[in-house]
């Protein structure tokens, strides 16, 4: 059970770090991009990884509805509007990928280049008012059943996560366009102003963020002394994305925004797993979703360990040699950035 629940923080850990850039660089693309060629060279930067990177949200899906089933109904029945926009965003997005170079036109491309910005600007945002709900928790009753409607969801500090975790993965997506693009480029500079602005703006949303959720949540209340190391880790690899940025030192500045979204995600389980309740009830405690009473029999844990450990490692090799083999940077007076995703 412990381990199913470290297993599913890590898929959601690893989803955040992996599609966050990319959903990062779509959003600034429209702020970025001032030619065709620049567009191009944009969508190069993540075309070769970002279906690859989507992998681990159903990943995530499915190992929390095969080992935590009464967590995964009473989350996903909850907050169904927000589950059902994101994946429509996610395939809005596919599509515009597909769809974008299909036609030879600046208005269709430009309709597909703004399909793309929303599928991931709305996936961002709710993400983060997710995991915001996770620790503020539900209307969930005696049978666990959750009596609110959508509206309900938007609570100061769900909204202030979303935001932090949107900007967060705009800066994350900043950085990795310093590693991607040729450094002899405008569209370089235009990626290194632009991290330095939404890096301000993230630092102000974040820690806005853990303010809350320590003074309204008591987010931080029940840590233990080693528990800690995460969300101070966490503040520290933030301050260190400035130092990146401003020596110039671009692998560092990504490295630090890696592990800013890593920490913080860690620390956001971290206070589910110290409380024993993966999903708060709003309104009696005595109904809020305790971790073991959500897992599945002992039996079909086994199971999936087996399957788990069979087909992670896979997966996790897989994008490793994605990666190497797309490691090259690219320029907007490229030919041929098109390929793989037209």
């Amino acid at each position: 059970m412990t381990l199913w629940f470290w297993l599913i923080a890590l898929t959601f850990t690893l989803y955040f770090f992996l599609e966050g850039f990319d959903f990062g660089v779509d959003i600034l693309r429209p702020f970025l991009a001032r030619s065709e060629p620049e567009e191009r060279a944009l969508v190069g930067t993540i075309g070769p990884f970002w279906d690859g990177n989507e992998v681990w949200v159903i990943a995530a899906a499915g190992l929390m509805f095969s080992t935590f089933p009464v967590w995964y109904g009473a989350l996903f029945s909850g907050m169904y509007p927000v589950f059902v926009i994101i994946l429509l965003s996610l395939l809005m997005r596919g599509v515009s990928f597909e769809y974008r170079n299909q036609v030879d036109q600046p208005r269709w491309r430009a309709f597909w280049d703004w399909m793309s910005f929303l599928g991931s600007l709305i996936p961002s945002f709710f993400w983060g008012l997710t995991m915001a709900k996770l620790i503020e928790g539900l209307p969930l009753n005696a049978d666990e059943r959750v009596l609110s409607g959508f509206a309900a969801l938007f609570t100061p500090f769900s909204v202030v996560g979303g935001l932090a975790t949107l900007l967060l993965f705009m800066l994350h997506g900043a950085n990795f366009l310093l590693l991607r693009l040729h450094q002899d480029t405008v569209l370089y500079r235009r990626a290194r102003a632009a991290a330095l602005r939404v890096g301000a703006l993230a630092t102000v949303a974040i820690l806005a963020f853990v303010v809350m959720g320590y003074v309204t949540e008591g987010l931080f209340v029940t840590f233990g002394v080693l528990p800690w190391v995460f969300p101070l880790a966490a503040g520290l690899t933030l301050g260190s994305i400035w130092y990146g940025l401003t020596r110039r030192h671009d692998v560092l500045a990504f490295l630090m925004s890696s592990l800013t979204i890593v920490f913080s995600t860690v620390t956001i389980f971290i206070a589910l797993f110290t409380r024993q309740t993966v999903l708060p009830s709003t309104l009696d405690p005595a109904f809020s979703l305790g971790l073991r009473e959500s897992a599945s029999q002992p039996y079909t844990l086994v199971l999936m360990t087996w399957v788990g450990g069979i087909f992670l490692p896979l997966i996790i090799g897989y994008q490793v040699w994605n990666y190497y083999v797309f490691r090259e940077r690219v320029r907007p007076d490229e030919g041929g950035l098109d390929r793989g995703y037209d």
